[in-house]
């Protein structure tokens, strides 16, 4: 069996029936960001079911607009924290917090590929354009989005939140016991002292009700973060241009658009000479260099002041963009987002590179990618320097960055002898 009918056979293994697990055992639901990415892998051979995906993530939507990070579809006591811990107020069990809002670039990509699917696209526009308005009206700090929990940037222990995480009080949060650790090794997974603060972070959510007016006063941890900035912003300009497509009025979009570039500055750190995470309430950089860092191209900005760090996280390993500058104090290549190679996050950034025209450095993250999953299979992440799979194995996402991308040259370089 070749990789492609591997990775197929992923997908629809995890299939659950409209919605598609990350990977069974450690994600037992449907994950926000992991299902945008399993609509596309789908739609490489499967265009129905790949806009099924899609479909059964908006029906999680809140009639504020929010889309959770979490749909609880079915009773699983194997995962905590669970529906009765988050107490989500929308219209399918799931977590009070969202995830990056890839969902709208995704389904562009996959109305390119399947031109007969622009009416379940039109009837999802609208639902993705509350959701984009709800980051706009909760979410921004000087124009950059802003994450409320870590879970919520889907970089869960990423460097970033160090600084934010101790300034949170968590000797209250309780007895409780974590099911992450039985699926995969602790020395891949956050720590008990991060968990401790991730569940406090969910008590105060669910003292207010989820309420994100009273949250944005209370809650302790807010930072202005490149992965929710970057990825908005692509999601904007994606939306918008389909809503042209459609006969939209995206006037809106396209304000909000000019909100997002301007915010994306206000992340430029010219100490560490790249994007970084913003501590709101402390007021300072939190000095991380990481694979976030790198989405500017993703977002459309051709930022030149970015590519020697680029060059250099590149040059300090083997196998794709680390998760964090592997010359940095603390880097770890095995411990989840404080190290690893991610093939979502290897996929972001590279195809960003490729549009925008940077073929030297996509062309490696493409192939390093490709190698990866050659050597190894479709594993959450692997170590930058070793390339020793890591996290869970038989990963959803990690399959469709295949199908959609490493699996295959870039479009102009498709035919070429």
């Amino acid at each position: 069996m070749d990789l492609t009918e591997k990775a197929q056979g992923i997908l629809r293994g995890n299939d659950r029936g409209g919605y598609t697990l990350p990977t069974k055992g450690l994600y037992p639901y449907q994950w926000n960001w992991d299902s945008a990415f399993a609509a596309w892998g789908f739609a490489t051979f499967d265009a129905d079911r790949g806009w099924q995906e899609l479909e059964t993530l908006m029906s999680g939507q809140w009639e504020d607009g929010m889309i959770p990070h979490i749909l609880f579809h079915r009773p699983d006591p194997g995962y905590f924290p669970g529906p009765d811990v988050w107490q989500g107020r929308g219209p399918i069990p799931s977590s009070g917090i969202s995830q990056p809002p890839v969902a709208a670039s995704f389904m562009a990509k996959m109305l390119a590929m399947d031109p007969t699917g622009e009416a379940r696209a039109r009837a999802m526009w609208p639902a993705l354009k509350r959701w984009h308005r709800w980051f706009m009206d909760w979410r921004l700090d000087r124009g950059a989005v802003c994450v409320t929990h870590p879970w919520e940037a889907g970089r869960d222990n990423a460097p970033d939140w160090d600084g934010a995480m101790r300034a949170i009080d968590a000797d209250d949060v309780g007895e409780y016991t974590r099911r992450d650790t039985s699926h995969v090794d602790p020395a891949m997974r956050p720590t008990k002292y991060d968990y401790d603060r991730y569940l406090k972070l969910v008590q105060i959510g669910v003292s207010v009700g989820w309420d994100h007016e009273k949250l944005r006063e209370i809650n302790p941890f807010r930072v202005a973060d490149p992965t929710m900035t970057f990825t908005l912003l692509r999601a904007q300009r994606d939306l918008a241009a389909m809503g042209r497509r459609f006969g939209e009025d995206v006037s809106e979009i396209e304000e909000w658009i000019a909100v997002l570039e301007d915010g994306a500055e206000t992340l430029w750190n010219p100490e560490i000479g790249g994007y970084d995470s913003r501590d709101v309430r402390a007021g300072r950089f939190n000095g991380v260099l990481s694979n976030a860092s790198m989405l500017c191209w993703y977002a459309g900005i051709n930022d030149a002041r970015a590519l020697p760090a680029l060059e250099r996280m590149l040059a300090a390993a083997e196998y794709g963009l680390a998760s964090y500058d592997p010359e940095a104090e603390g880097f770890e290549s095995l411990r989840y987002w404080r190290g690893p190679t991610w093939p979502i996050m290897n996929y972001l950034v590279g195809s960003g590179l490729e549009e925008q025209g940077l073929d030297g450095p996509a062309a490696r993250i493409r192939r390093d990618t490709a190698r990866l999953m050659e050597a190894h299979g479709f594993a959450e992440y692997y170590d930058p320097h070793t390339s020793a799979p890591a996290g869970g194995g038989s990963f959803t996402w990690t399959a469709a960055v295949w199908l959609g991308w490493a699996g295959h040259a870039p479009q102009h370089q498709q035919g070429a002898a």
